[in-house]
């Protein structure tokens, strides 16, 4: 459990030695798989503190975001916009990306008032997309840092607007149902 802890530390410095680890570490799925899982909880605590059945959503949506954003990222990073020592597999971005959801624990603060929520998520969502730059790069073997933000930075866009589609659709089945 120690190791986990250290883990997320190290990954919420933005160390990519860490996040060159949990690439090669086979059996840090799950690792990154609770990482997420904890961010999400966290923003969904953050969020709508009130409310299990949004806590619930907030969850199922980041691990579906975590599973889409992780995919385009290495559909885009390693096949489209690859450089030429690139060398990735799904499970690598899954576990790099998993852990660069840590950042995100932060968003719990939402939960009191006096804090600001907006400013913790805005804040928490800066971070998050730093790691996962920095979790990219390592991931893809990037020489190149800018390479890794603009993967990163389409692969948002996208996932957004699917996840935009997603609740529009749901919206309108609740609606009809």
């Amino acid at each position: 459990m120690r190791s986990f802890f250290n883990r997320m530390i190290r990954a919420a410095q933005l160390d990519k030695k860490l996040y060159e680890e949990v690439e090669a570490d086979k059996g840090s799925l799950g690792q990154a798989m609770m990482v997420v899982i904890l961010s999400s909880l966290a923003a969904g605590i953050g969020t709508f503190g009130d409310s299990l059945e949004r806590m619930v959503i907030g969850t199922v949506t980041a691990l579906f975001g975590w599973f889409v954003w992780s995919g385009l990222i290495y559909l885009i990073g390693a096949k489209l916009l690859p450089e030429p020592q690139t060398e990735a597999d799904y499970g690598q971005l899954l576990r790099t990306v998993g852990f660069s959801s840590t950042p995100g624990l932060i968003r719990i603060l939402g939960l009191f008032p006096w804090v600001g929520g907006g400013v913790v998520f805005l804040g928490a969502s800066i971070w998050m997309m730093a790691a996962m730059v920095v979790a990219a790069k390592q991931a893809l073997d990037y020489r190149s840092m800018l390479r890794a933000v603009g993967v990163c930075a389409i692969g948002w866009i996208i996932q957004i607007s699917i996840l935009i589609g997603v609740f529009i659709m749901l919206e309108r089945a609740g609606r009809s149902g």
